[in-house]
């Protein structure tokens, strides 16, 4: 029997992963020194072991797994990962008023970085299957579902930043597979609304300093029910008006479109605000204005900006920072990884950072495109939109643009959940490329 093969093997993306990798773990151990030089953890050891096991892990996906399998095995991959979250809520270790770990110790998993990538397989293979389905709302909705159940456990840990990655992955597959651009427009337009609705009562209570009937107005709990109340009397009448005039006007139908998303946006925003810690809440706070509180949670923001702006065009040098060395930036080796890499790589090192990152993304989007099933097509689209949501928000979080959510910096940031995860993903669109084409069997 002769076996022949295509090899069609993405080094880009390998390369610019051991990159990455090899960087964070070179950052870890820069966020580990102090100013008189002393090394006060041993993170990047762990590091360097988890990207071993890594490396290891990306090997077998890529060598011995045929991505296809697991189309046949999603759903119980994914009740797996579903279980975990369940059994962390219980079980799970309780780090900075979360419960998202599960292990003895210093030992552990996030069950919640992990269910991210199953999550995608589940939607993936989901929509494959119902490709000719696509154009149908209840098709949509049932995608939903499929991500509304660990972001609904997620929540509850309390972990706002992990829950917020599926809807970005749930949107960009369910518009590469085929879902109606409307459909995906109310979904969208719904979730955007939800953070305004959670956000204007912070707003008004922390930040604006005018009017204080209009204060009172938006701070009180009733503002919740009485926009609630409106949305559902507005679609009750617009659904009363379409069925029973003679002539089906559409303003009808766009009064009933508005107003359900009015009221399903309301419910959210109510939901996520009884799950919602002070701390959280606050951190939406010093997004519009830090110096509220300059030295309790806007002091991650100040310090941030300071380290990232202080790099200048070719940084400080390596192991040369201040910000991090003096200990002024929390959740350094982690959250807050690319304010380091800034302040010592300066723009010419973030350069390099973002032209890694980019080549993974793209080449991830052009694997998705080059797939040759839909299980591949969707898979890759999910992957890549995992890590540049992550990449987008991390980073936009370290240099003031968006609010801090505790989204680390896949490849990067100190932690081996996040880095398995990211790996594992990278993985997968190497395989899907590298079988884009079956191989030939000649016997």
């Amino acid at each position: 029997m002769n076996l022949k093969t295509n090899l069609n093997f993405d080094f880009l993306i390998l390369i610019s992963v051991i990159l990455l990798v090899f960087t964070g773990i070179c950052f870890i151990y820069s966020s580990n020194i102090t100013s008189d030089g002393t090394v006060v953890s041993n993170e990047f050891i762990k590091q360097i072991i988890w990207a071993l096991i890594g490396l290891v892990m990306m090997i077998m996906i890529i060598v011995l797994l045929d991505y296809k399998i697991l189309e046949n095995f999603t759903v119980y991959i994914y009740f797996a990962s579903i279980f975990l979250l369940v059994i962390t809520l219980f079980f799970g270790n309780i780090i900075n008023g979360s419960r998202r770990w599960l292990g003895i110790m210093d030992f552990g998993i996030q069950p919640s970085e992990f269910a991210k990538i199953t999550t995608i397989i589940m939607l993936g293979a989901f929509y494959a299957k119902k490709s000719r389905e696509m154009v149908k709302i209840e098709t949509l909705f049932k995608g939903f579902l499929i991500i509304l159940l660990p972001v609904v456990l997620i929540l509850l840990q309390p972990d706002m930043g992990t829950a917020l990655v599926y809807f970005p992955i749930f949107l960009a597959m369910s518009f590469i597979a085929g879902a109606r651009v409307r459909h995906i427009m109310y979904i969208t337009l719904t979730g955007l609304l939800s953070i305004i609705l959670i956000i204007v009562p912070v707003w008004f209570k922390h930040i604006y300093k005018g009017n204080e009937a209009l204060i009172n107005f938006f701070v009180d709990p009733k503002f919740y029910n009485t926009i609630f109340i409106s949305a559902l009397a507005i679609m009750a009448i617009s659904f009363l008006g379409y069925f029973f005039t003679k002539k089906k006007h559409y303003y009808y139908y766009y009064f009933a479109y508005f107003s359900s998303i009015l009221l399903i946006s309301t419910t959210g925003a109510i939901v996520v605000r009884s799950v919602l810690k002070a701390y959280q809440v606050m951190r939406l706070v010093i997004f519009f204005n830090p110096d509220i509180d300059p030295k309790g949670a806007g002091w991650h923001f100040i310090q941030s900006i300071t380290a990232v702006g202080s790099g200048g065009i070719l940084g400080k040098g390596f192991l040369n920072g201040t910000q991090s060395h003096l200990r002024y930036l929390p959740q350094q080796s982690t959250d807050f990884i690319f304010s380091i890499i800034a302040e010592e790589l300066g723009f010419i090192g973030c350069l390099l950072v973002f032209i890694l990152f980019l080549t993974v993304i793209v080449r991830g989007y052009m694997i998705s495109i080059a797939a040759k099933d839909l299980f591949g097509t969707n898979l890759a689209a999910g992957i890549a939109t995992m890590i540049l949501f992550h990449f987008m928000v991390n980073i936009g979080m370290t240099i003031g643009i968006m609010p801090i959510t505790g989204i680390p910096l896949f490849f990067l940031s100190y932690g081996g959940s996040s880095l398995w995860t990211a790996m594992i993903g990278t993985a997968l669109l190497i395989n899907i490329y590298y079988r884009r084409y079956r191989f030939l069997i000649n016997v």
